[in-house]
């Protein structure tokens, strides 16, 4: 069983010690290399992302490869969810400092290949080795969450991590267009070299040697891990498609290859995925889901938003992101707020509320493109990034608190690469339901209004979805919760 450094089991968290959290202490000396480390680590992920989305339509003018731009995105993101998906394994049988050393290294590979990179396929290969080494990252960082802290801090260091990815995507264009802008887009690429050197510098003073375990011995499930990889891809690969039918089909082959793997992976011996993943009747399971499908809803608007607010209301490129800065903002304000609260059982009752307000926003999206109204937009926005902000620490760590010692690992390992799952399918998914509407370049603006209000409405539908299993998870919880404290109140007391 892992421990905190004040002693007490990972995860195991009471109300008496995350009444004494403070903001502060994460800035504390034997707290501070530890909170920059792992939001480090999220942020090579986060920034990388925007960095690239930003910088690559610049080396494609430079090498003429408009036909791959997508495969920079597509490969990254497969190789991302593989290395996700392998981190708790490669954890248990090599650590996690050897695992983060490596990992870091590999994404350092990747990153030289893509900013020394010739042409195109050579920026392909240094995505992919990012993608693989960064998603290692991202789900290992996710797992010494509870192992590097106390439990009364967990909250505020999800608070922190979710700062990051606001931060990021708010801030991650800005600066990537400025170093491309004045320099080159292969600055945009080197600026994560430095930053991952300052990575590996502070996993070696920070993170502990660890001991290979039993656990060690178990072999990588390649099959499944290739089988989920397949999935991703061809969902990906299905967005790429003109053809509507082509792309439903593909799409459909790629959920049906995800659910039998999944379904394989639950009678196997050695899982990639946590006991009860995706299960109803435990609040493990029905939080899986909200990971999922939060962001698959929210992928409508990453998808769609800046692209309609430019053709449907002639907003210029810098007014157009300004709606993706306002739910950054939002995120981050409401993270840090709810993070602050005493009470954990206000937190995690709010768990409901994320959903809500993402499917409130998303209402307000589609009530603006079918009237016409722009500032809806902007409310709708600010809803989403408050419905993120609102559950998303406080989800991650319940799933961690309701997972098996054995199996926490996992849970942690599984949040970023289901996060970076949901924003796959639901681009794939919003793809074929604008082009089946008509959508495309030259598309008159009616036909365009009408392909993005169906995209909008797909988008509610799931978010209500994600409504149900948050309103589940909070009762499964406080369930789970109220029988542990009748077990305790059982329990005879011993005496020293």
């Amino acid at each position: 069983m892992s421990t905190t450094k004040d002693g007490r089991d990972a995860g195991q968290s009471g109300p008496h010690s995350e009444a004494e959290g403070r903001w502060g202490e994460l800035l504390q000396p034997n707290h501070l290399a530890a909170t920059v480390t792992l939001c480090l680590g999220v942020a090579l992920f986060a920034f990388n992302e925007f960095f690239i989305s930003t910088a690559l339509p610049t080396a494609v003018e430079e090498f003429g490869g408009a036909a791959l731009l997508s495969w920079a995105f597509t490969l990254y993101l497969v190789f991302a969810i593989i290395g996700g998906a392998l981190a708790a394994n490669l954890k248990a049988r090599f650590g996690a400092r050897n695992t983060l050393i490596a990992a870091a290294l590999i994404f350092v590979f990747g990153t030289v290949l893509a900013t020394l990179a010739t042409s195109m396929p050579q920026v392909l290969a240094g995505r992919l080795f990012q993608g693989l080494g960064e998603g290692v990252i991202a789900a290992i960082c996710y797992a010494l969450i509870p192992e590097l802290f106390p439990p009364r801090l967990v909250p505020k260091v999800f608070g922190a991590e979710a700062i990051v990815w606001a931060s990021a995507a708010f801030s991650g264009p800005l600066i990537s267009g400025f170093l491309t802008e004045h320099w080159s887009w292969r600055a945009a690429f080197f600026v994560n070299i430095p930053a991952a050197a300052i990575f590996i510098a502070l996993v070696v003073a920070i993170v502990p040697r660890q001991s290979t375990s039993v656990r060690s011995a178990q072999s990588i499930p390649l099959f499944r891990l290739m089988a989920f990889g397949l999935g991703i891809l061809l969902i990906s690969v299905s967005n790429m498609l003109q053809n509507g039918f082509a792309m439903a089909a593909l799409l459909v082959v790629a959920i049906a290859i995800l659910i039998n793997t999944v379904h394989l992976d639950r009678r196997s011996e050695h899982s990639i995925l946590p006991l009860g993943a995706f299960a109803i009747g435990r609040p493990l399971g029905t939080g899986l889901w909200i990971i999922l499908l939060m962001p698959l809803a929210q992928a409508s608007g990453s998808v769609y938003l800046v692209y309609g607010l430019q053709h449907l209301w002639d907003f210029s490129p810098t007014a157009a992101g300004f709606s993706s800065a306002l739910m950054a903002m939002s995120w981050s304000l409401t993270a840090i707020l709810v993070a602050s609260l005493r009470s954990h059982e206000a937190r995690v009752r709010l768990i409901s509320a994320g959903p809500l307000l993402l499917c409130l926003g998303l209402i307000g999206l589609t009530v603006a493109i079918a009237t016409g109204e722009p500032r809806l937009v902007f409310a709708g926005q600010i809803a989403i990034g408050a419905g993120f902000g609102v559950c998303w620490g406080t989800l991650s760590q319940l799933l961690m608190d309701v997972s098996p010692t054995a199996e926490r690992d996992k849970t942690s390992a599984l949040l970023p690469t289901l996060q970076s799952a949901g924003y796959a399918i639901g681009a794939a998914v919003f793809g074929l339901a604008a082009n089946l509407r008509g959508f495309d370049e030259g598309a008159r603006v009616a036909v365009m209004r009408d392909a993005l209000l169906a995209v909008f409405v797909i988008a509610c539908v799931i978010s209500v979805a994600s409504l149900f299993f948050g309103i589940r998870t909070v009762r499964l919880a406080r369930s789970r919760r109220s029988e542990r404290s009748k077990v305790r109140t059982r329990r005879p007391v011993a005496v020293d």
